[in-house]
């Protein structure tokens, strides 16, 4: 499924009255979709910040960050250790570290490192599509443990295991002959919602 600014949209499970997010981005597609997600958080006026250390050379993930850099969305040069400063700055963690798409290799620096401060952080943690860390079918091993999961185009297996407050659903945007093909039954979107809620807050 292409990035599409579609995918990248969690902000009914974001309150506006806390604007300040990070937003962990990782070098595959996963991390390109936070990017757009940074973007569209700037323009529902909340205050991303982005740590995105390992940049991919791809021409598009290269363009969402220039886009992101003339928004005046700041990047962090390193994500603090020191998990009380993250917590102390923001008042959520958008995780877009690795997708559906990782492997097991890519759990190496600096996704590793990462990965091991955010499962220490005490402000809720959004993750996009599967949660950092989590086997695509399996579910979680070593990963992380988000308080809501975006599920991109359609909840993934692991799904199934995810224990958090929240879990939507954005593929309003999925052509039917691919709903079709993979005989998927997607949720009613209301009104003009790229989102759907398929866990109500807990």
């Amino acid at each position: 499924v292409p990035v599409s600014s579609r995918q990248a949209f969690p902000l009914p499970s974001l309150p506006r009255k806390q604007p300040t997010v990070l937003v962990v981005c990782g070098p595959a597609q996963n991390g390109a979709i936070g990017l757009v997600c940074a973007r569209h958080l700037r323009i529902f006026d909340y205050e991303p910040t982005i740590f995105y250390p390992k940049r991919s050379p791809d021409p598009l993930y290269r363009d969402f960050t220039t886009q992101c850099e003339k928004m005046d969305i700041p990047f962090l040069s390193y994500l603090p250790t020191e998990v009380q400063l993250i917590n102390d700055a923001y008042n959520a963690v958008v995780d877009a570290v690795l997708g559906a798409e990782a492997e097991a290799g890519e759990g190496r620096e600096p996704c590793a490192a990462i990965l091991a401060t955010l499962k220490h952080v005490r402000i809720p943690i959004v993750s996009l599509d599967v949660p950092s860390g989590w086997d695509v079918e399996a579910g979680s091993s070593d990963g992380i443990n988000p308080d809501v999961l975006v599920s991109l185009s359609a909840p993934k297996e692991c799904a199934r295991r995810f224990l958090g407050r929240q879990h939507f659903v954005a593929g309003r945007f999925l052509p039917y002959d691919v709903q079709k093909k993979f005989e998927l039954n997607p949720p009613e979107y209301p009104g003009t919602e790229c989102v759907v809620a398929l866990r109500a807050p807990r």
